[in-house]
């Protein structure tokens, strides 16, 4: 009797212990970080980071355990138009002589429904951090190919540009900026991790 009891305990504290959390690389050739921003109060300007990298960690079923950290090379910012990413480049905007990076540290996640999540975390850029949420669309089913394990990820939500110091603008003839403070923000992660 005291040996089925030991078993049947021994068999619970499988079934409860957590399951390690496995660290998945961003795969920089298949992720991409961008954003649209108004434009003249009449149309939506986007553009994109060229590099970014970084590590998630996630066990594969709780979502409440995922844990990511990623960097975001400012220096590769285009918006397919020079004059611009050159003035975007300067210390009007993303000053990425002074700040070459922008960083993203999770501090905890919540579920948000059947395959969505919230990932809060902090934010800097510029030098300056603030807590940000990201509303986030997956993970993928994992697949295997070319000898690594691969999930995907949608990660999205809106900044204030001038919470961060991104403060430039002109205001226009009758009313209205050249530059909306609101940014959205999208971001599409490939994740990999190699198979043992």
């Amino acid at each position: 009797m005291f040996r089925h009891a030991r078993l049947g305990l021994a068999a619970l504290a499988l079934l409860v212990s957590p399951v390690a959390a496995q660290t998945w690389n961003i795969d920089p050739a298949h992720s991409s970080a961008t954003f649209t921003v108004r434009h003249m109060m009449v149309s939506n300007v986007k553009g994109s980071f060229g590099r970014m990298e970084g590590t998630v960690d996630f066990d594969g079923k709780n979502v409440a355990g995922v844990k990511a950290n990623a960097k975001i090379d400012t220096t590769t910012i285009t918006t397919n138009n020079e004059k611009r990413d050159a003035h975007l480049k300067s210390a009007d905007f993303f000053d990425v002589n002074a700040h070459p990076t922008i960083t993203f540290v999770s501090k905890r996640a919540e579920s948000a429904g059947a395959g969505k999540f919230r990932l809060i975390g902090d934010l800097t850029m510029r030098g300056v951090t603030k807590e940000v949420a990201l509303d986030v669309e997956g993970p993928t089913e994992p697949f295997t190919a070319q000898g690594n394990r691969r999930v995907g990820a949608t990660a999205t939500t809106t900044l204030n540009r001038q919470d961060y110091g991104v403060s430039w603008s002109r205001a226009l003839d009758g009313g209205g900026v050249v530059v909306s403070d609101d940014v959205r923000v999208t971001i599409e992660l490939a994740l990999v991790q190699k198979v043992s």
